[in-house]
């Protein structure tokens, strides 16, 4: 069983009008994404991870404390974390469900403290890697930031919501300014019906 990219929940210039252009989607769903895909089935044959479940290969491969992971785990992790990535945003109105509002509310005092703490997480991330709204293994909602392709599943939490910071994800319609990227991902891109749909 060999994986393969996943389409796009809706089309390429669907999210041009909320800040992700047409280019952005192509250049990274359809060759960053598609390229680690190719990569993890080239990797995985012949070994004991050939046949496993995405998740278990990220969970089996992960290293914890290795300053650079071995080429299944990333290539692995880094299509589970832009799977979730495409269907986390949407180009529909995208309103905050009552549940999931009053829930971060409880975690984080609002949902603006929220969006403050998740920008401020996503622009901290020194170099390459991921901000996320997890629900913890003790059932509390946090955020936090990993580096490369690191993600929840190493630590047996549930992504909620996961923002790319890597530069090819903002570089084209942003340039070098992550966090006017991270402000624009929470205020128009969130499918929060899709968050709240993992709680």
């Amino acid at each position: 069983m060999s994986f393969e990219l996943p389409d796009l929940p809706y089309a390429h210039d669907a999210l041009a009008s909320k800040g992700m252009s047409k280019e952005t989607l192509e250049y990274h769903h359809d060759l960053h994404h598609n390229a680690y895909v190719t990569m993890l089935n080239k990797l995985v044959e012949g070994t004991e991870w050939a046949g496993k479940s995405l998740e278990d290969i990220v969970k089996g491969t992960y290293q914890a404390g290795a300053v650079a992971q071995n080429g299944i785990f990333n290539n692995a992790s880094q299509h589970w974390n832009h799977t979730q990535f495409w269907e986390m945003m949407g180009p529909g109105e995208n309103a905050l469900p009552g549940e999931l509002e009053k829930a971060i509310a409880e975690s984080f005092g609002s949902f603006d403290k929220f969006k403050e703490d998740f920008a401020a997480a996503g622009a901290g991330q020194f170099g390459s890697g991921w901000a996320w709204l997890v629900k913890d293994t003790d059932g509390g909602l946090k955020i936090t930031k990993t580096e490369n392709g690191v993600n929840p599943l190493c630590f047996g939490q549930t992504a909620l919501l996961g923002c790319d910071v890597w530069e090819h994800s903002y570089y084209i319609d942003f340039r070098n300014k992550r966090p006017a990227y991270l402000a624009n991902f929470l205020d128009n891109l969130v499918n929060w019906e899709n968050v709240a749909s993992r709680l």
